[in-house]
């Protein structure tokens, strides 16, 4: 059997030196920037899990598991896929503002969890219906990817052309 390699500096992330931003960290920056966060953690507050006076283990950050379950929504990762990328993709782990080496990351029951507790209050539609209006505000519109390639683009208002017309070339006859 082969003797494991030890990880190098730069493998464990203890560098300071970056080669290039990916596609999904470039993504991931203008989600942070659009998406307001702050709003949406304050209509899933008062519904989230407290440390009670008989103790247990304190719940996730309510932030972490936000962008968690947009990064399964974005990307289209299930529960389990959703642990695992946590622990293979450092980009993923500090959009949710979590640390490998010093920070507990959800298993995928807590993810599942957290997905039950949104569907229970009714609060999965309110923030992506709250989110897609504030793109669209802003021109943007969602397209579904893949894990490679999950985008935003400027969307037209319309399919008609400034003459009022349908553009020809938005045809489905073609």
């Amino acid at each position: 059997m082969k003797k494991p390699k030890q990880l190098s500096l730069a493998e464990t992330g203890f560098t300071s030196r970056r080669v290039k931003t990916t596609r999904k960290e470039a993504f991931l920056a203008q989600m942070e920037s659009v998406v307001p966060w702050p709003r949406l953690e304050a209509l899933i507050e008062p519904h989230y899990p407290k440390v009670g006076s008989q103790g247990g283990r304190p719940a996730m950050p309510l932030s972490a598991m936000l962008r968690i379950h947009f990064m399964q929504q974005w990307f289209g990762y299930s529960d389990p896929a959703m642990e695992e990328a946590l622990y293979d993709i450092p980009a993923l782990r500090c959009f949710a503002g979590l640390d490998i080496f010093e920070d507990h990351l959800p298993d995928e029951t807590t993810i599942l969890r957290f997905r039950h507790l949104l569907e229970q209050h009714e609060l999965s539609r309110k923030i992506f219906d709250e989110v897609n209006a504030l793109l669209e505000r802003k021109g943007l519109l969602m397209r579904c990817g893949t894990i490679v390639d999950a985008t935003l683009i400027s969307a037209p208002s319309s399919t008609k052309n400034r003459d009022g017309k349908r553009d020809p070339e938005m045809s489905r006859e073609q």
